[in-house]
């Protein structure tokens, strides 16, 4: 297959550009550059409004995950407006193109988020059905799906992510070091849900999105057992040896980290991962206390070799 991937330089962008490689396909990446492209990539401005669309003639699959990180920077208005714009801007790009191109893709994969569902109170479990919530990043999720409008001949997924675990990037990386040093511990009550995947089980996902033309809309990219914070901080601690008996306080939480801390550290998001699960795909670790055995081994062996 032709696969192109926006958002290339990024973490899952990144992991799956390697992963279908792997398997032999052809991938090309979208990248913001003016001259002195390679010849995997394909120039765009999605600022300007500027796309070299000619390489896209022929595509099988496009994946677009370009969008401003979440989690790095205080949300000020400037960063949620870039938050905001960087992911509208690109698909509204990408679907102004697709609909000029003689050959389009025959299936186009959105990245969304399991923060278009909002901070849900009590033990409610979430499906791809379920409304949006109405926090800053259920308002940007909304958009963000809702600008991808594509031709009908045009297979469209949002897959919307969870908490990606890999000890390579992301929020497992920021939080080994203090987990190691017995300095991790529970963000305020504990009480509130995590919905995580291996960036192994999501690329598998994908791939299984691409292979089931039935799967449209939106797909929950999440395990099928989310934890509390709790849950999630006593596995952590025992995977590495570690004690956890210290606790970061939601308004101390508030205070350091501001409007992100609500909805990155502080909400609770119990999602299932209903289309996945009725489209028989299996996953590689769908329980936290094997995830995380398996992704600090495979740390382990990358320290060591």
């Amino acid at each position: 297959m032709d696969i192109v991937i926006s958002g290339s330089s990024g973490l899952v962008g990144a992991a799956l550009t390697s992963f279908f490689r792997d398997q032999g396909h052809l991938v090309k990446r979208l990248v913001r550059k003016k001259g002195g492209l390679a010849h995997d990539e394909i120039g765009w401005d999605p600022e300007a409004g500027n796309i070299d669309s000619d390489l896209l003639e022929g595509t099988d699959i496009l994946i677009n995950l370009a969008g401003e990180n979440i989690a790095h920077g205080r949300w000020n208005d400037f960063k949620k407006k870039k938050i905001l714009n960087s992911r509208l801007k690109s698909t509204q790009l990408l679907s102004k193109t697709l609909h000029q191109l003689k050959a389009p893709p025959r299936t186009w994969i959105n990245a969304s988020a399991i923060g278009y569902y909002g901070n849900q109170e009590g033990d409610a479990i979430l499906d791809e059905s379920s409304p949006a919530g109405t926090s800053f990043l259920s308002k940007v999720c909304k958009e963000w799906e809702a600008s991808v409008q594509a031709p009908a001949s045009i297979r469209t997924v949002c897959t919307r992510f969870g908490l990606i675990m890999t000890p390579k990037g992301g929020a497992l990386k920021q939080m080994l070091l203090p987990f190691k040093l017995g300095l991790g511990g529970m963000l305020g009550t504990g009480k509130q849900y995590m919905s995580w995947i291996t960036l192994q089980d999501l690329m598998h996902a994908i791939d299984h999105v691409i292979k089931t033309p039935s799967l449209k809309g939106p797909v929950n990219m999440v395990s099928p057992f989310p934890v509390t914070n709790q849950e999630f901080t006593h596995a952590l601690g025992k995977a590495l040896n570690r004690p956890t008996i210290l606790s970061m306080p939601a308004f101390a939480a508030r205070v350091i980290f501001g409007e992100m801390a609500e909805e990155l550290l502080l909400s609770s998001i119990r999602v299932e991962p209903k289309k996945l699960l009725e489209s028989s795909f299996t996953f590689a670790h769908p329980k936290l206390e094997d995830a995380l055995h398996a992704l600090l081994e495979v740390e382990h062996h990358a320290l060591t070799s």
